[in-house]
């Protein structure tokens, strides 16, 4: 069995409409994360949300129910103004639930689809240095981001281990990108000076699929 994770940034507050709405579309559960748009061009240079705070909603279920809750989630939010937010989904190669003995993975024999046009981007930086990695993304061609503020789970020990200074708080950027674009805002954010120390940050992107733009027409 094989499963997806649909991911929504709406505007704050809106994070229970959508995960209601998956819910009752037979999503088990979902989980809201707090955000901030980072750029008033927005994300792929195709929105407008300005710097505003941000719910990110995570919904993961069988691939196979994924089409039903995501048309339900653009039904419900097609009632809002234009540029409403962003939703796509990401393939799950492992879903492991507490107390399970082993992950649920790809059955034998299925094969992960390709045929996407867009990619995330995520970078995880010390706390105040995600306005500098998304500074440089948008020189290099991203239209926006969203960060999420998060922390650091090493142990003090961990540092004389690594030889690396442990900051526990963290910044995590997201950017959603064209996907030839992806490898020049890359290099273009491995290349600022708060990259250049170890443990002091790191990237990995995921491919997306179902990319649309939720709200009115």
């Amino acid at each position: 069995m094989s499963y997806k994770l649909i991911v929504t940034i709406v505007p704050q507050y809106s994070g229970e409409l959508i995960t209601n709405t998956a819910r009752d579309s037979g999503c088990p559960g979902g989980t809201v994360l707090m955000g901030t748009e980072t750029s008033a061009n927005g994300l792929v240079q195709l929105l407008g949300f300005g710097d505003a705070p941000k719910d990110i909603t995570y919904n993961l279920t069988q691939s196979t129910k994924a089409p039903a809750i995501i048309s339900a989630i653009k039904d419900v939010t097609g009632k809002k103004k234009k540029n409403f937010g962003l939703l796509f989904s990401i393939e799950v190669d492992d879903f492991i639930k507490a107390g399970d003995e082993k992950p649920a993975s790809l059955e034998k024999g299925e094969k992960k689809m390709t045929d996407n046009n867009y990619e995330m981007i995520n970078v995880i930086v010390n706390k105040g240095y995600a306005e500098d990695a998304m500074a440089a993304a948008r020189k290099a061609g991203a239209g926006g981001g969203t960060i999420i503020q998060a922390h650091g789970t090493a142990k003090e020990g961990d540092a004389k281990f690594f030889g690396s200074e442990i900051v526990p708080e963290k910044d995590m950027l997201v950017i959603l990108v064209p996907k030839d674009k992806k490898e020049a805002i890359v290099n273009a954010v491995k290349e600022l000076n708060c990259f250049k120390k170890a443990g002091s940050g790191i990237i990995f992107c995921n491919e997306i699929k179902d990319f649309t733009i939720l709200g009115k027409n």
